[in-house]
């Protein structure tokens, strides 16, 4: 009996070493975003700079089809109407290839660019890659950036039911002009 739960202890450990963040350094708000360039579910490549003077809600999520992020993602595009009055643009970034990312976008009807960060280059710059069950995946953390390129708010304790509504509204606050304007 003491074996099986030091077996079990030890089960439990190499689990939870399994899920390690494996790019720590972040970027901090206030910094420059790390720049990209990553294809699109259509095969188009986009970067950080094809965004400049628009505000940018890059959201990274573990992997196509699952429940969060399927969620996650419709909620974005149910509001994506209120994005585009705010001048946003919304891009998804998991591990998963342009294939998997087009199936993903046609069955939900998502109207923005899911890229592929296959190589997880973009997910270290953000420190958000970690590795899970033996799997490499990025994080469900999102980062807003402002028109001219600054990280303006990380978010990191992301529920996929309520993310796109808590953007929306910390976006709605940063864009509405300032008193006197």
């Amino acid at each position: 009996m003491k074996n099986t739960s030091y077996r079990t202890l030890w089960t439990l450990a190499a689990l939870l070493a399994g899920a390690v963040t494996l790019a720590a350094d972040q970027p901090a708000v206030g910094e420059l975003a790390p720049d990209f360039e990553l294809s699109d579910q259509e095969g188009q490549l986009h970067s950080l700079e094809d965004y400049r003077d628009s505000w940018v809600v890059l959201y990274f999520y573990p992997k196509d089809e699952t429940p969060g992020c399927t969620t996650e993602a419709c909620e974005f595009r149910d509001n994506i109407f209120a994005y585009r009055k705010l001048n946003a643009q919304i891009i998804g970034i998991s591990l998963d290839d342009v294939e998997s990312h087009a199936k993903f976008a046609e069955n939900h009807n998502l109207p923005f660019p899911l890229l592929a960060d296959t190589e997880g280059v973009v997910a270290d710059a953000y420190g958000v890659r970690t590795r899970r069950f033996g799997f490499d995946m990025a994080k469900r953390e999102t980062f807003l950036i402002d028109p001219e390129g600054r990280l303006a708010v990380h978010y990191t304790d992301v529920d996929p039911d309520t993310h796109s509504a808590e953007v929306l509204s910390d976006l709605t606050e940063r864009s509405e002009p300032a008193a006197g304007e």
